[in-house]
């Protein structure tokens, strides 16, 4: 495919599955470990991505491990090893002072959403709300789509900054994007034109 010099196309993967006992919880931008179970079990996965993803990249992951634990094995399934970048303001929703509750005593509130135990226009004590995650994110992208014109991005990040990054391209509202699944290990490819965002792919992976 031959690339416009005017567009950036930006390959937002998340982050492989994290242990069990982090999943019973909203663990947000605490830093919890992958699942070794599912590192092998899901090889046949990380080897679509390695043979997927355009080489010549920029590889950025976020503060969190589990980003650069994900990229390590992608890398190392075919792609070809090389360093990332960190991006802090790909991260994680922050959820202050709810991170570590169980997810199932949130889905309980009155303020959740249909598919998410915290609505899009929440903001958690001492944490942030969706909307301003998504201004965050897409804050990010926009910087990012200028500095790589004309190029790939390949962004290991999180379930709600990938959301966060389609609300920015087409203009979701915050309860809007939280109705969007974001699989594991899935793509989501956002284009970066002059004339503005779309969307090209959406939670797209190999079932293999």
């Amino acid at each position: 495919m031959v690339m416009h010099s005017k567009l950036t196309r930006f390959w937002l993967i998340r982050h492989a599955t994290v242990a069990r006992e982090a999943l019973a919880v909203l663990y947000g931008q605490r830093d919890v470990p992958l699942c070794a179970e599912r590192l092998i079990l899901d090889a046949g996965r990380y080897a679509y991505l390695g043979s997927s993803l355009p080489r010549g990249a920029r590889w950025l992951i976020t503060p969190l491990s589990r980003t650069k634990r994900t990229a390590e094995a992608i890398m190392n399934a075919g792609y070809g090893v090389l360093e990332p970048e960190v991006e802090p303001d790909l991260i994680e929703q922050n959820f202050g002072d709810w991170e570590g509750r169980p997810m199932v005593e949130l889905a309980a509130d009155s303020m959740a959403h249909p598919f998410w135990p915290v609505a899009g226009d929440a903001t958690p004590p001492g944490g942030e709300s969706f909307s301003q995650l998504r201004w965050r994110v897409g804050a990010a992208l926009e910087r990012r789509a200028q500095s790589h014109l004309g190029g790939d991005v390949v962004a290991i990040s999180h379930g709600g900054a990938i959301r966060a990054a389609v609300a920015h391209a087409i203009d979701l509202t915050a309860n809007q994007a939280l109705s969007i699944a974001i699989e594991n290990l899935s793509i989501t490819m956002l284009e970066y034109h002059a004339r503005g965002w779309r969307i090209v792919m959406l939670n797209e992976h190999s079932f293999t």
